[in-house]
């Protein structure tokens, strides 16, 4: 008798490790988890015979059935874990009445990684009467340990596809923020001459941004130029406003009147955004010979036109809505200002919500007085511009920034 129980143990013992050197053997190959999870079923039912089997998955805070074996009817996963199973941390009898919810199982094996409960293994209709291995009570932790080597490299498969999607969509957001930087006008091309004179800024939130500025040379007496703001920030709002910059392109002529373009963008962002973003957007022309500035506001922050002449500001608000709130804009009122500033001409600040909102201890600040500080001087506005992001401490580091910035400075002579 002693030396059958000897040979017992030594088969037991035998299967034990070779069913770990099996199971390791598969993850090390990369086996797929389905296969994984079949051969653990089959190892389960066929050699510890057991006819009812469970398993609760934790993957980032959800809990979700990966095995179910032997059952006809889906109660089980009613089950409430984070009420009924997370106070289990050893293995559980259900015979008492506190675990009367799972009748339907013997047992309840928790597993544990770094400390935090990553599955449940719910057993039942266990056969103690089995030769070779029986009976399966005496292999609880056998089961808890082989169990837990499965569930752990289940879970570093997921994290390792999650990764390998993290950083294609890393690429595509690399690729997608270089080709929507070819849609900001170069600073190389910028008219810097005694007509017109353009300075700029530009940092998106993330990789993409929902804001955008532009210009058009029509003719030698003409520019027109634009800032923009999408609602919302990331990836939809860098694709609405780059459908926004190829309309735009299309339509802005020297023959286009402002409230003509307005209207018809408007219905173009309509369509396209489908109510659920708008765009506050800032046009003008400029005229050289005649010193006409004419312009519409719509929605967006009112641009200050500085003369440095009288030292006299004047905010850029005449216009309509913003466009995409509507399907059709009711009015549209264009803006003419006549420039008279002599040899010290003036300038214009345009700019989006991302340069005067920061978020301090969890509150939003503006900061337009500032702003309107350091922009107020004779300084060229390039020199403003430059200024103002020392004063403000613009940088992509800076937290207290949560919006794209962008800056639209032009000089008019």
């Amino acid at each position: 008798m002693l030396k059958q129980a000897a040979i017992r143990r030594l088969q037991l013992c035998n299967f034990k490790l070779d069913t770990l050197l099996e199971f390791t053997q598969a993850i090390n190959a990369n086996v797929s988890t389905p296969i994984l999870l079949a051969r653990y079923e089959k190892l389960l039912k066929e050699e510890l015979k057991i006819g009812k089997v469970i398993i609760f998955n934790n993957y980032e805070g959800i809990w979700k059935i990966i095995l179910k074996s032997g059952f006809e009817h889906d109660r089980v996963e009613k089950i409430d874990i984070t009420k009924e199973l997370l106070k289990i941390t050893e293995i559980t009898m259900t015979l008492s009445e506190e675990y009367k919810l799972f009748r339907t199982f013997d047992i309840i094996i928790p597993v544990f990684h770094n400390k935090r409960a990553i599955a449940y293994l719910l057993i039942g209709d266990i056969d103690e009467e089995q030769d070779g291995v029986s009976p399966t009570i005496k292999h609880l932790h056998f089961i808890q340990t082989l169990t837990n080597i499965i569930m752990v490299a289940v879970e570093n498969k997921r994290l390792f596809h999650k990764s390998l999607q993290q950083e294609a969509l890393k690429k595509e957001l690399i690729l997608a923020s270089n080709i929507q930087s070819m849609l900001i006008p170069d600073a190389s091309i910028y008219p810097q001459n005694e007509k017109f004179f353009i300075s700029s800024f530009y940092l998106p939130h993330f990789e993409v941004g929902g804001d955008y500025f532009d210009f058009i040379q029509f003719n030698e007496n003409e520019i027109g130029f634009c800032i923009a703001d999408v609602s919302g920030k990331g990836i939809a709002a860098a694709l609405l406003m780059s459908n926004f910059q190829a309309n735009f392109n299309a339509l802005f002529t020297a023959d286009m009147p402002l409230d003509v373009l307005i209207k018809r963008l408007n219905k173009i962002i309509s369509k396209n955004a489908q109510g659920q973003k708008f765009i506050t957007f800032f046009v003008a022309k400029y005229n050289y010979e005649t010193k006409i500035l004419e312009y519409v506001n719509a929605g967006h922050n009112p641009p200050i036109l500085y003369n440095k002449a009288t030292k006299e500001s004047l905010h850029l608000m005449t216009g309509c809505m913003g466009l995409g709130m509507l399907d059709e804009i009711p009015s549209v009122k264009v803006g003419i200002k006549k420039i008279s500033t002599g040899m010290q001409g003036a300038k214009l600040l345009c700019y989006t919500d991302g340069l005067i909102e920061i978020k301090h201890d969890n509150e939003i600040e503006t900061r337009l007085n500032i702003i309107e500080y350091v922009f107020s001087t004779p300084d060229r506005i390039d020199n403003s511009i430059q200024e103002l992001l020392e004063q403000l401490n613009i940088k992509r580091d800076n937290s207290e920034f949560f919006d794209d910035i962008t800056i639209l400075g032009v000089e008019l002579y």
